[in-house]
């Protein structure tokens, strides 16, 4: 197993997985090469094994276990191992029944026979299940040499769509409306009919590497075609037509074909990940976000280079005796810096918003270079939960620093609350949605040892280092100001509507929002609706634009209240883009309503509760942005001016 690696334009690798320049091995990622017969030991493989994945449905939260359907099985039934995202995303990975070698071409082998008698009532309730997954569109997923099994089929404008899964069957209803792999085939038009693809013919495509120096052949493609044969009696026919359906049996047919073709290894993603047009959108998506990126800095320049200028050289002009009675943000130099009401809380967000950014940004940078491409299953899960782990010290450390220069005593429950605040809020959600997969028998539901594992990672590891870094941040000084603060507050004058704090709160995660929205689309896809996500060279651009846009829009909106003379900035800055976590919410119950098909209370409530740690978390990150700019800001202008 491979990732490739491409060096374009953008050296932030924005088209890392759009254009092959050059490629690269990671370490246990080696491409697996198959032939006829072994010769030599180690040599290649003569098996293509076929695995199977968890089942899943854009229409239910819960994903199922493949054992669950009344499907094949392996009568030597074999889990590969696991990382923690695996585990965490719910993929469940075993072997199956189909067997094949390389190169041997399969002509309608019987796999298994499944025989269901009316009135027993096991049998029934395996029906129901079956029919219950098909009403909903639940898929397969298989899996060939690490790639996905794709079924390939021409969609609108002649383009043809690879979707790494296949449904287990389609369901006309009533009305006749059925789902889409009863709207592709045509003879799938009855009424109120269930139709189980109880056929599969699955065409690998391999290269031969004679002429490049390696032996065997390497696997570059797996396509699918899922059929529905009904039958009286077996057949040894090329073409395994059959004529009636025997009423009660389901009978699982294979059939393999395969082919050399000129389709090099490290290319053999490409005809799944073109066949996903989103690549115009995602440009669309940067030159929108890039349009307002450039709005904000010519504002923000405009302010730094011209009125502020003004500012500082008029009140630093000594020998106007007006100039200290005229409004403005110098005006409030003896209250700018007073310690906000609740600091404890605030360092503990500043703390948690610091731990999240880091791991954010060195987990998307790795991405970008293709070490956790969707080829290294779980791997990018398991990266950020690594990450989270080990950056505990950083936590503590700007947690007590802050919290020191705010003036707090009570380091104990500030370290305590930087260790397990935030992450016991995660946790408990988590936990709680945790619960409802296991009364729903889903395979997304964490066991019990993960748990475990979770919790002795949580305060093992990322508890001690959290005090680490604590200890360090008290031992330092507290953040010297540029200015006194007075012993007695200064009246705040009355504001405008725009310079109060909830409306500029509110305008605040707008502009920010407007830069990811397109990019969150493309998220929620992948997430919900079980959408291949590969575009991590856009993501970290647009990681970056984010970054830029909360700053600047907050540095903007902290200026401006200053002017209008009101001091108190240290929770606004960081609410102001922290916001956007709330626009993020609406779209996300916008997108539930408007693009998901889910049903039931259960898969409510899951999608409801993932979300809600997904806002949490980008409210600590974007709020921790801003309250960093606005610090540095406020302390860069108030350091030049002179104060008597």
């Amino acid at each position: 197993m491979k990732t490739r690696t491409n060096f374009g334009l953008l050296p932030l690798c924005a088209l890392s997985v759009l254009y092959s320049c050059s490629a690269f091995y990671l370490p246990g990622l080696a491409p697996v090469s198959f032939c006829k017969e072994v010769k030599e030991e180690g040599e290649c493989q003569t098996q293509i094994q076929l695995f199977v994945n968890r089942l899943d449905s854009v229409e239910s939260v819960l994903p199922y276990e493949y054992d669950v359907f009344d499907f094949c099985q392996d009568a030597k039934e074999s889990r590969p191992s696991e990382n923690l995202g695996q585990v965490l995303f719910g993929e469940r990975i075993e072997s199956s029944p189909y067997k094949f070698n390389f190169d041997e071409k399969v002509e309608c082998k019987k796999v298994c026979t499944k025989v269901y008698k009316k009135g027993n009532k096991e049998d029934g309730e395996k029906l129901d299940f079956l029919k219950r997954g098909m009403q909903l569109n639940y898929q397969h997923h298989w899996i060939v040499d690490n790639m996905p099994v794709t079924w390939c089929y021409d969609v609108e404008q002649g383009q043809k769509y690879c979707n790494p899964g296949f449904p287990i069957g389609c369901y006309v209803t009533p009305e006749g409306n059925g789902k889409d792999a009863c709207v592709i085939n045509a003879d799938f038009n009855k009424k109120n009919s269930f139709y189980m693809f109880n056929h599969v013919d699955i065409k690998i495509t391999y290269h031969s590497g004679g002429d490049e120096g390696w032996k065997g052949a390497r696997l570059v493609a797996a396509t699918m075609e899922p059929r529905r044969y009904v039958f009286v009696a077996w057949s040894t026919g090329h073409n395994c037509h059959y004529k009636a359906l025997v009423t009660g049996m389901m009978w699982k047919i294979l059939c393999v074909s395969q082919e050399n073709n000129a389709i090099k290894w490290a290319s053999r993603w490409d005809y799944i990940l073109v066949s996903m047009p989103h690549t115009n959108i995602q440009w669309f998506s940067i030159m929108n976000s890039l349009v307002i990126v450039l709005f904000l800095s010519g504002m923000v320049a405009m302010i730094m280079l011209r009125t502020l200028h003004k500012d500082i050289a008029r009140y630093n002009q000594v020998d106007q005796e007006d100039a200290q009675e005229e409004s403005g943000w110098k005006q409030v130099h003896g209250d700018v810096f007073r310690p906000p009401r609740k600091g404890m809380l605030l360092s503990v967000f500043l703390g948690q918003g610091t731990q999240i950014f880091i791991m954010t940004f060195i987990t998307l940078f790795l991405a970008c270079l293709g070490f956790l491409s969707p080829a290294n299953r779980g791997a990018l899960m398991t990266c950020a939960v690594v990450l989270w782990v080990l950056l505990g010290t950083p936590a503590g450390y700007v947690s007590a620093r802050l919290y020191k220069t705010f003036g707090g005593e009570k380091w104990k429950t500030n370290v305590l609350l930087t260790a397990l605040l935030c992450p016991g809020i995660i946790f408990a959600d988590f936990f709680l949605m945790n619960l409802i997969l296991w009364v729903e028998g889903s395979s997304a539901a964490i066991p019990f040892g993960t748990l475990v594992a979770i919790l002795a990672l949580w305060f093992g590891i990322s508890v001690p280092l959290t005090f680490l870094g604590a200890y360090f941040g008290f031992k330092k000084p507290a953040i010297e100001q540029p200015v006194r603060t007075n012993q007695i507050p200064r009246q705040i004058p009355e504001q405008s509507f725009f310079t109060k704090p909830i409306p500029g709160i509110v305008m605040g995660g707008i502009l920010p929002f407007g830069c990811i929205f397109i990019q969150l689309f493309f998220i929620l896809n992948s997430i919900w609706s079980h959408q291949m996500y590969y575009m991590f060279g856009f993501l970290f651009l647009v990681f970056i634009i984010l970054l830029i846009t909360c700053s600047e829009a907050t540095v903007l909106l902290c200026y401006f209240h200053l002017c209008a003379e009101d001091y108190h900035w240290w929770w606004r800055s960081f609410l102001t883009s922290g916001f956007t976590a709330v626009y993020l919410f609406i779209y996300a119950i916008h997108y539930f309503f408007s693009k998901l098909q889910i049903v039931g209370a259960a898969s409510t409530i899951l999608y409801f509760g993932y979300t809600t740690i997904m806002v949490l978390i980008f409210f600590l990150f974007t709020g921790t942005i801003g309250f960093f700019s606005s610090f540095w800001f406020v302390n860069k202008i108030y350091s030049v001016v002179k104060v008597d």
